[in-house]
């Protein structure tokens, strides 16, 4: 079976894939970052889902043929921020240096050597 590799929303999903079912929020699961290859058939990417006040949920995705590999984790006080362009999404990403700054004063507790 052939697999579309390069969707990015589910709107573009729906284009592509003839009998996509959706049911809930599809593009609750924001895409953080993508990349793929037809020829060598794999993919890579990188969701996050934000719970307002509290982190994001990030999932990594890996797909090797027919091989799937997936990976989910909890980031405290981690954000995702959209960047915009006419009311278009054109990049996305996780606010990696904020978590750094919480994480280390949690991890040292304000101590010096």
């Amino acid at each position: 079976m052939k697999k579309t590799l390069n969707n990015t929303t589910e709107n573009q999903a729906k284009d592509q894939v003839s009998d996509l079912e959706v049911w809930g929020e599809g593009n609750k699961w924001k895409l953080i970052s993508k990349a793929s290859s037809k020829r060598e058939t794999w993919m890579k990417s990188t969701k996050a889902l934000e719970v307002d006040g509290y982190g994001c949920f990030v999932q990594v995705s890996t797909q090797q043929g027919d091989n799937v590999a997936e990976a989910i984790t909890f980031v405290p006080n981690l954000q995702i921020y959209e960047k915009e362009v006419d009311g278009v999404v054109v990049d996305r990403k996780l606010d990696v240096d904020s978590f750094v700054e919480e994480f280390s004063k949690v991890r040292y507790n304000g101590d010096e050597d």
